[in-house]
């Protein structure tokens, strides 16, 4: 029995550490390309915000795609725990070619998802021009985007953390690289960035397919298309991914709408919530990191058939996740204000900003339910359970909440529903875990 718990723990590391160093070179990306704009002598506050437009756009539409990684990782995680070469082998073809159509529905549409976005961001005429531009170039990254959604899956499932992480390590560099050649070099400003973003994403692919062949090599081989398009098959990976796109659009729109409530509120109080957010972003790289090992640990045990060891996986991955739930909140509890000055040094924003440092601290522990269980449902492609918890707790608790507590408490009333949002996450996929997880 030790020995099973030393073993699972280590488990749970080797997946676990890897996604936490993939998931921590994105911000480094994004403050690399904030700050050649930054820095940029003349127009710059322009071309930030060109870039923070543009950037808001392709987040929001990769963000929504992302059942692409997450449902690929959990029907991989289930065949290598059976064993099952064939359905690992048509799984990921299958996933690449319906990441390879939505990249080529997402060009073909470039046009009116270009419109629709600045009608909603409703930029400035400068900024919105560079921003278009920046989109118009970086719609083409889309087919390579996409597809190493399905290869991160792919290679999570497969229970192999360490070539994603390689991936995201040598896409950035190769991002932050390219940012100072076009933006230096060539004086593209806005342009290079997205340029950058384009170059570096098939450079991802290249790299994806390359270990494929390398280290993979018996599931490199041609399958025919009329196989990947059978009905059957394609019907389950639509239902579930179609459950995950839905649980997505709903987190999208309550983390938007947190963001428009505090713009109503005031433009210091938006401020304040986007910048105190950001530790809420730098919390989620590392429980992230644990629900993906929970995707492929408990998809692993479900496919095998080994109900106990699920159990034991679940049971280790919510020690994990409470570890550093706490660990992060007391950090913060010591440290946020320090942190704080990273961040800004405008003292009207710093001391509004105490005020609602309890709702930081709190927030890890409020939420760590909500990404453990995200993982585990993902692992056993219990996708419709996910739907409906996330209804549950964004139409049915968290916008009641917000409205019964806002007009009373402000911001704080704010702040306060989308605690009781995370929790609602956590506890009512905790409800129906023994049907959802165990018995599904």
């Amino acid at each position: 029995m030790a020995i099973t718990k030393i073993s699972l723990n280590r488990e749970i590391l080797r997946l676990a550490v890897p996604n936490i160093i993939s998931n921590l070179t994105v911000p480094l990306l994004g403050m690399a390309d904030f700050a050649l704009m930054g820095h940029l002598k003349t127009d710059s506050v322009v071309y930030v915000g060109a870039v923070a437009l543009g950037t808001t756009i392709f987040n929001v539409l990769y963000m929504s795609l992302g059942f692409l990684r997450m449902g690929t990782s959990g029907f991989t995680a289930q065949s290598y725990g059976a064993k099952d070469k064939n359905a690992l082998h048509l799984g990921l073809y299958r996933s690449l070619l319906v990441a390879l159509l939505l990249a080529f529905a997402l060009i073909v549409l470039q046009y009116p998802i270009q419109w629709i976005a600045f009608k909603l961001l409703d930029g400035s005429a400068q900024v919105t021009h560079f921003a278009r531009q920046y989109f118009y170039i970086r719609i083409y990254a889309a087919p390579a985007t996409l597809m190493l959604y399905s290869f991160y899956g792919w290679y999570l499932g497969m229970q192999n953390a360490r070539i994603p992480m390689a991936i995201a390590i040598v896409v950035n560099s190769v991002n932050i690289g390219l940012n100072f050649l076009f933006v230096y070099a060539f004086y593209m400003h806005s342009n290079g960035v997205a340029l950058a973003s384009v170059l570096a994403q098939y450079t991802g692919l290249m790299m994806a397919f390359w270990f494929l062949l390398k280290k993979y090599k018996i599931f490199a081989k041609r399958i025919a298309l009329k196989i990947l398009l059978k009905k059957e098959g394609l019907l389950i990976f639509f239902k579930v991914n179609g459950d995950i796109f839905i649980r997505t659009l709903l987190l999208i729109f309550v983390l938007t709408f947190f963001t428009g409530m505090s713009a109503r509120i005031s433009n210091k109080i938006l401020a304040v919530n986007t910048l105190l957010f950001q530790f809420f972003f730098f919390f989620s790289y590392f429980a992230d990191g644990f629900a993906f090992a929970g995707e492929a640990l408990s998809g692993k045990a479900k496919g095998s058939g080994n109900i106990l060891l699920l159990k034991k996986t679940v049971n280790k991955l919510f020690i994990w996740g409470l570890s550093i739930a706490v660990l992060t909140g007391l950090i913060y509890f010591f440290g946020l204000k320090y942190f704080m000055y990273v961040l800004t040094d405008n003292v009207n924003i710093l001391h509004l900003a105490k005020e609602y440092y309890g709702w930081v601290v709190i927030l890890p522990l409020t939420s760590i339910a909500a990404f453990v269980w995200d993982g585990i449902y993902v692992g056993v492609t219990a996708a419709k359970a996910m739907r409906n918890t996330m209804i549950l707790s964004a139409v049915i608790v968290f916008l009641p909440a917000f409205y019964l507590l806002f007009p009373h408490f402000g911001n704080h009333g704010l702040w306060l529903a989308l605690e009781i949002f995370m929790i609602s996450r956590g506890l009512s996929m905790w409800a129906i875990a023994r049907k959802a997880v165990y018995l599904h």
